[in-house]
């Protein structure tokens, strides 16, 4: 079972307002309460992308399980943590369970049933893939790095503050842009790209779309590949536009509407451009 969280990149504006962008991985069965914080723009990996081999190879390779076995009692917090025999029969009933589904997802595909069904049953025992970047954690950490959280929604959040805190910082000037997954090499080569259609927004906004630099195949994406996938993200009706979300720049009163921020502080969010361009 995994929880981590990696810092992408760090950005800092001249009035020291600060972004960040995370990959985070972490059971998919706390991903509900990590959509409910509103200030983050996030992407997440989707059952109904990933073939159904390299979820179910996932799966059998590292499950996703509880970090904490609670025991039984009144209230959403378990207190307490099952112990000796009953400890072991409850791992070994997830463990049964999870080689159940997997049995029964290899079925279903079998039958010809498409990915976005047979990958369903997995989803208990899978681990997600999220990028997200925000301006305002404080309110996530208060509530989830807390001993009232669920065990592994508080692993995930004191994982993702030790990224932070550990993150190189780029400072970024007016105009300059917060580029999650496009790195420094691509700015400086393709200074062209970033021109009027902003191309190399479209490159970050495709990576962000996949989590990764990779394909949902597993292989890394070229350069063109992701120009591509993100002119056609912005192409599309209706407009795909959450990958657009985690792209930025800073903020100049006078300069921009305050409306462009949307769930930012002190950072324009590109989303908020495109669409006006729409």
């Amino acid at each position: 079972m995994t929880i981590t969280a990696t810092s992408i990149l760090a950005s800092v504006d001249a009035a020291g307002k600060r972004i960040d962008t995370l990959l985070l991985r972490y059971p998919r069965f706390i991903h509900a309460e990590f959509m409910t914080h509103r200030q983050f723009s996030r992407n997440a990996s989707s059952s109904r992308a990933i073939p159904v081999e390299r979820l179910i190879e996932d799966v059998e390779r590292d499950p996703a399980m509880p970090v904490f076995w609670g025991k039984n009692q009144k209230g959403m917090q378990a207190r307490e943590e099952l112990q000796e025999i009953s400890l072991i029969e409850a791992k070994v009933r997830w463990i049964m369970a999870c080689e159940d589904a997997v049995f029964n997802a290899k079925l279903m595909a079998y039958t010809g049933a498409h990915k976005q069904i047979v990958n369903r049953i997995l989803e208990s025992f899978s681990h997600i893939n999220v990028v997200v970047t925000a301006t305002e954690w404080d309110n996530f950490f208060a509530l989830r790095d807390h001993e009232d959280a669920q065990p592994e929604i508080s692993a995930l959040a004191k994982a993702m503050k030790i990224a932070m805190m550990s993150a190189p910082v780029q400072f970024l000037d007016l105009g300059q842009w917060h580029l999650p997954f496009v790195t420094p090499e691509e700015i400086c080569e393709h200074q062209g790209l970033m021109g009027p259609t902003g191309n190399l927004r479209a490159v970050s906004s495709a990576r962000c779309a996949r989590t990764s630099y990779l394909t949902h195949d597993g292989r890394k994406s070229t350069l063109s590949e992701d120009v591509a996938l993100g002119e056609r993200l912005t192409r599309s009706r209706p407009f795909h536009a959450s990958p657009f979300e985690q792209q930025a720049t800073p903020y100049v009163a006078g300069f921009h509407d305050e409306t462009d921020q949307r769930n930012f502080r002190g950072w324009v969010q590109n989303r908020s451009l495109m669409e006006k361009r729409l």
